[in-house]
């Protein structure tokens, strides 16, 4: 089966949807005109089981198939982030600051367009839950969400979700059985020294030196405490220290991520990283706490159901379009709390060589709305047959 007609011939009201979405974005939990414009199509779609307020704006959606069955949950996310939009469309953000820089306008875009053609069909035994979450980027959402009690509310017993990816060719739909995105965790260092006269410094205890070693000691981990083998990152990305060319400062404090896929190998960091902060800062006669903070854990698909996503792919996209064994990669993802809770699969959605997510010139390729809506569709059918 490839791209459903029906799908494919919405692909210019799925464009308006998406540009409308990129034109007006929000943040974090606060995605209250994104949600309505989701509610109001979901109505128009004659789909009335509607829940709002989860997680403050999230929504979720019930839609009945022609016989009683299970229900299975399909996942997009809703927000924005906090960057200037230089993608120079037409259709570019009028938010100052604010721009759908990772996609996620077309994530909604390609459920509402998948919810459109259940809501006609209904070809089905069962129920499908449309999961539409704020706060991907930030505050977790999509934890949130599950801690509110929504699998079991909605009794959604399965849960699936897709991400574009640019530099994967256009249509592409790419997944694998296991770790597929990395657990994200962030740290702080601050380190306590004495300030002074920088013509002086043996009159000072000078944490810019031990900002400093403590930033290269912390590469040790990767390199001699951890299995190369074992996918890890840990990036120092801010230093803050210091008011004046002259003056040694009193105090220095570093800042970044780690990046993992195995909660032992997070154990070995944590603990490595104190160990380092404490004794490189009283090496030179100084103190450092480490503040940790553990984030999204990584995004582990569940065999069975990864296995039966592909095979769904392949009859839309064809086998030849489909990577049923890809790497995972380092980026973190919220729908891990979903996958923590429920088995369920997340997969990749290639959108051709366009600037990477995150990007200011981002923007979401809208020729690969109908596929992504295509393989929704599809999945709920061929999860759920009528007999």
């Amino acid at each position: 089966m490839p791209i459903v007609n029906s799908i494919a011939a919405l692909e210019d009201e799925m464009t308006g949807w998406r540009r409308h979405l990129h034109q007006h974005p929000e943040l974090g939990l606060d995605c209250h005109e994104t949600a309505a414009f989701v509610v109001e199509r979901l109505k128009a779609f004659g789909v009335t089981d509607i829940h709002e307020g989860l997680a403050r704006t999230g929504v979720v959606a019930i839609i009945e198939g022609r016989a009683p069955g299970r229900t299975i949950g399909l996942r997009a996310d809703m927000d924005a982030l906090p960057m200037q939009d230089l993608s120079g469309a037409a259709h570019a953000s009028t938010v100052p600051g604010l721009a759908h820089a990772c996609g996620h306008d077309g994530h909604t875009t390609m459920l509402l367009g998948a919810a459109k053609y259940l809501a006609e069909t209904r070809n089905f035994a069962g129920r499908v839950a449309l999961i539409f979450q704020p706060a991907e980027e930030n505050e977790g959402g999509g934890r949130i969400m599950v801690e509110e009690g929504m699998m079991d509310r909605f009794g959604i017993e399965e849960v699936y979700g897709l991400h574009n990816s640019p530099g994967r060719a256009v249509g592409h739909l790419a997944t694998n059985r296991g770790a597929l995105l990395a657990g994200v965790d962030e740290f702080t260092i601050r380190i306590d020294g004495k300030g002074g006269h920088g013509a002086m410094p043996f009159q000072t205890r000078d944490p810019v030196i031990v900002a400093a070693a403590i930033t290269l000691a912390l590469q040790t981990i990767v390199s001699r405490n951890v299995d190369a083998l074992d996918r890890l990152v840990l990036s120092v990305t801010q230093i803050h220290t210091g008011t004046a060319m002259n003056i040694v400062p009193g105090s220095a404090m570093l800042n970044g991520t780690v990046r993992y896929f195995d909660k032992a190998v997070q154990a070995v960091v944590k603990a490595r990283m104190a160990e380092i902060a404490d004794f490189q800062a009283k090496s030179f006669g100084m103190a450092a706490e480490l503040e940790y903070a553990e984030g999204y854990p990584p995004t582990v698909n569940h065999p069975e159901q990864a296995a039966f996503a592909a095979e769904v792919a392949r009859e839309v996209v064809g086998a030849a379009a489909v990577e049923e064994d890809c790497p995972p990669i380092m980026p973190g993802e919220d729908f891990a709390y979903m996958l923590e809770a429920r088995p369920g699969a997340y997969l990749f959605l290639g959108q051709g060589d366009t600037p990477v997510c995150h990007h200011p010139e981002y923007d979401f390729n809208d020729a690969i709305a109908p596929v992504g809506a295509s393989f929704f569709a599809r999945l709920v059918e061929r999860a759920l047959p009528l007999t």
